[in-house]
């Protein structure tokens, strides 16, 4: 739990998605997470979140992920209600996340070339 805390605070991240030992997606931990846990267990201090495992905090949100070949329009319904989406191969394996803004922007791109090709 306390490199949870700590590498979030230093990438500035609200929400991590969480890798098992097969290198499988396995859903996602964010601050709330975090400090329920922290405010539902008396007496514990920063110091002793070194001694809770990642798999005893209870999770309130599970981003769906998008298989790598999935469709725009799959990664854009997920996006609608996750920051961020994560991303596997055929076997589940974690490659990667895609951001809501990165989405956006890539739209937004997309959007400003087809109004120039249409200006010609």
């Amino acid at each position: 739990m306390r490199q949870a805390i700590e590498r979030m605070e230093y990438h500035r991240y609200t929400a991590v998605p969480l890798v098992d030992h097969e290198g499988k997606y396995a859903g996602t931990i964010t601050e709330g997470d975090l400090l329920w846990k922290m405010k539902n267990t008396p007496g514990l201090s920063f110091e002793d979140t070194e001694k809770i495992p990642i798999t005893e905090i209870p999770r309130r949100v599970k981003n769906e992920p998008v298989r790598i070949k999935a469709q725009i329009d799959s990664l854009l319904n997920l996006a609608v209600t996750q920051n961020f989406v994560p991303v596997v191969d055929d076997n589940d394996i974690f490659i990667g996340i895609i951001r809501r803004r990165e989405i956006i922007e890539y739209l937004i791109q997309q959007s400003s070339q087809t109004i120039h090709s249409c200006q010609r």
